[in-house]
């Protein structure tokens, strides 16, 4: 049995930085602590690129992974699999719109108290 080593290398990624990370927010988020938008951030980012790879790895094999009856690949495939692009999809929106209005909250100008 020879595995894929693809898959291999994004899995290794995904045990060795992904969950931890994934945890680390889990707690920042707990604890409100200041990085939690950006952990959020780069574990959503993540999350998104190992997704493009799998179904663009997937498309260039021509689907050859997937059971080609339409239910099967349309609900099983496309919609649960879609659910680990759209969930890190919100979450990458909200840290981005977290973070900028932060940003906003810390470039307007101080007024000095008198």
């Amino acid at each position: 049995c020879r595995s894929d080593d693809f898959t291999v290398a994004m899995e290794t990624v995904t045990a060795w930085a992904w969950g931890p990370l994934s945890f680390l927010t889990f707690l920042a988020f707990l604890r409100h602590h200041p990085a939690r938008y950006v952990l959020q951030l780069i574990v959503s980012l993540g999350q998104l690129y190992g997704d493009v790879l799998y179904f663009a790895t997937e498309a260039l094999a021509g689907w050859t992974h997937s059971d080609p009856q339409p239910l099967y690949f349309w609900v099983y495939f496309v919609g649960l699999n879609g659910l680990w692009v759209l969930v890190p999809g919100l979450l990458l929106l909200d840290a981005c719109h977290q973070l900028a209005s932060a940003q906003r909250g810390h470039d307007r100008p101080r007024h000095k108290a008198h």
